[in-house]
């Protein structure tokens, strides 16, 4: 019986099988490279060759001047990011609970969906000319109200203010489909009983559908905690400059600029090497917390 059911499953373990290849050679071959953390590494030397240095790397990195402000960025701007990713998606989502015609329910999810599918590259040249100090809508909006014009992408004060709205902006449709999804498993008898007991909307929103929507609101916060230190590079990248490093440069940007830049590779391996770890650490809890508080399972 086993025989039989193992034969039945190799289509199955073939259709996966150049996954896990591809996995292999761009994930996990490329981890044997973390020993350059450890290596005053020289690229004519290869691994081998180079000089072995211990934690000096290390050392060095948690020695420069504007590290501990740059991880400071970093997790301020990721929690940001992860509050506003789990608050406007719940709301937006409760919201399109209560449109009743289908058309304009479909159409709304579309429009909020559409920005997801953008990548930062075309989104940021969108927001430099919305943005603009000058010629920006937004800016010329703000100047028919009387307000001066606000220099987003320049000024330190409201520069990781920009990164948080405009992430959730880009990101909250796919999260909001996510609870909509969660809104679709409660039981519509309940809302019936609720109806018959004269409840209005909102207090059928307040004791039916909010504690309907806790278990996967438990499981979505939690597995975000693994993303405390990714503060997003793509977006970063693709918008920060020289003006805004004190309040806008994250782990990932240093380790761009003196991996890449400044061929420093030990350093920047070493960083990434520590971000990984914790990241690894705070994802480790965050399953256990979902498994123990959302009954939430990798297998």
């Amino acid at each position: 019986m086993k025989t039989g059911k193992w034969r039945r499953e190799i289509p199955l373990h073939l259709l996966v099988f150049p996954s896990l290849v591809i996995v292999l050679i761009y994930c996990y071959i490329p981890m044997f490279g973390n020993v350059i953390a450890f290596q005053d590494f020289k690229p004519i030397k290869g691994f081998m060759g180079s000089e072995w240095t211990g934690l000096t790397n290390l050392q060095y990195v948690l020695e420069m001047p504007n590290t501990y402000r740059i991880i400071w960025n970093t997790v301020y701007i990721a929690t940001m990011k992860i509050i506003m990713g789990n608050v406007v998606p719940i709301v937006i989502a409760l919201l399109l609970n209560e449109i009743r015609k289908t058309v304009v329910k479909r159409s709304i999810q579309t429009l909020i969906y559409f920005p997801y599918f953008l990548s930062w590259v075309i989104l940021a040249g969108i927001l430099i000319d919305v943005l603009s100090l000058q010629h920006g809508i937004v800016n010329q909006t703000l100047g028919w109200f009387g307000i001066q014009p606000i220099y987003f992408l320049g000024d330190n004060r409201w520069f990781p203010i920009t990164l948080v709205l405009t992430d959730t902006w880009k990101e909250f449709g796919f999260n909001t489909i996510v609870f909509l999804a969660a809104l679709t498993g409660i039981n519509p008898s309940l809302y019936e009983a609720a109806t018959i007991d004269g409840a209005n909307r909102w207090k059928q929103t307040l004791h039916i559908t909010l504690p309907g929507m806790i278990p996967i609101v438990v499981l979505m916060a939690t597995l975000s905690l693994g993303n405390v230190l990714n503060a997003g590079f793509d977006q970063v990248f693709n918008l920060y400059s020289p003006q805004v490093y004190e309040s806008g440069d994250i782990l990932d940007t240093l380790i761009y600029r003196i991996g890449v830049s400044d061929a420093q590779y030990g350093p920047a391996t070493a960083i990434g090497l520590l971000k990984s770890f914790v990241s690894f650490l705070l994802i480790s809890v965050s399953y256990w917390l979902a498994y123990r508080f959302a009954n939430y399972r990798i297998f």
